[in-house]
């Protein structure tokens, strides 16, 4: 009899003692990726001791936290395209809008662990867009030139590959190769262009989300620098130079460069016109070899003939 008695409070105390179970919730799947427009199922299970009528939130985790379901209901912007089965949410035509990490929390008061919560992370995939190419119509041979493709639009991030003359353009394999590429950038560099270079350019993006999109391309023409035409102009803009100089010493010795005569201000003009014509010349010097002189016009008061006479 004394055993008996003993034995109800300690059994009593284990009870008291005993660990209550929480509310469980959980998710088949924490990382959702479905493709733009495409439907996302956000799973969220749940598991209660003694609440048969649970509280069901859903919230949505950007810059703040806004709610996605509460009080039964959807929120804006979900209400109309969103619904759910238990606590498991179908969102509709999703957009990048609705990437994110979502919560879904469960509360059961009558439980004695009353809250519990799950992670769902939403990705939305975006294919391809026909990516924007940046490719020189011409270059000079030896100089470095960069061709640029990039896709600001496909999620994940394309990789880019190249293509001259519908060939695809590897990776260089040797330390000493003669370009560069990067496909996670797009840009294709040439340390320094040769004549064999030439060729039609066009670079490809993918993401493996949907269809490859391929640029219109353009054709790059590499020629060589036209050697004698800008020695030609070198020379003719040092001899202006120096005519300029000597011609100004020895009319300043004249005393042409008096102060008030009006022949300065022309002689200035047309050394400056000279020089800049021939300046413009040299830059041209790479397209032709004939260099054409052609003064500024003269003002007819500059050589107004006057006459003295002798009485």
């Amino acid at each position: 009899m004394e055993r008996t008695s003993l034995s109800v409070p300690a059994l009593l105390l284990l009870l008291l003692c005993s660990p209550s179970a929480p509310v469980t919730v959980s998710t088949s799947k924490q990382v959702v990726e479905v493709r733009e427009f495409s439907d996302a199922v956000l799973s969220c299970v749940f598991r209660t001791e003694r609440e048969q009528h649970p509280r069901i939130e859903w919230k949505k985790r950007a810059e703040g936290v806004s709610f996605v379901y509460y009080d039964g209901h959807f929120r804006e912007p979900y209400e109309g395209r969103a619904s759910i089965d238990g606590a498991t949410v179908t969102l509709r035509g999703v957009t990048q809008a609705d990437a994110g990490e979502y919560r879904c929390e469960i509360s059961a008061p009558q439980d004695p662990v009353s809250l519990g919560e799950t992670n769902v992370t939403l990705r939305v995939l975006v294919p391809p867009h026909t990516p924007s190419c940046e490719i020189p119509s011409s270059a000079v041979t030896g100089s470095v030139v960069q061709l640029r493709c990039r896709d600001h639009q496909s999620i994940p991030p394309a990789t880019y590959s190249w293509y001259k003359d519908s060939h695809l353009i590897g990776p260089p394999r040797l330390a000493n190769a003669t370009y560069l590429m990067n496909s996670h950038t797009g840009v294709l560099e040439f340390k320094a262009v040769a004549k064999e270079d030439t060729g039609r350019y066009r670079c490809k993006a993918d993401n493996g989300v949907g269809a490859a999109k391929t640029c219109e391309g353009n054709h790059m023409t590499i020629e060589d620098v036209n050697v004698a035409a800008v020695a030609a102009a070198v020379v003719v803009v040092c001899l202006i130079f120096i005519i300029c100089g000597c011609g100004g010493f020895l009319l300043r010795r004249n005393g042409f460069f008096t102060p008030g005569h009006r022949g300065r201000s022309f002689w200035i003009s047309q050394c400056h016109g000279a020089a800049h014509m021939s300046s413009q010349t040299l830059h041209r010097s790479d397209d032709t070899s004939n260099v054409n002189y052609v003064p500024p016009p003269q003002e007819a008061q500059d050589f107004k003939h006057t006459q003295s006479f002798m009485l």
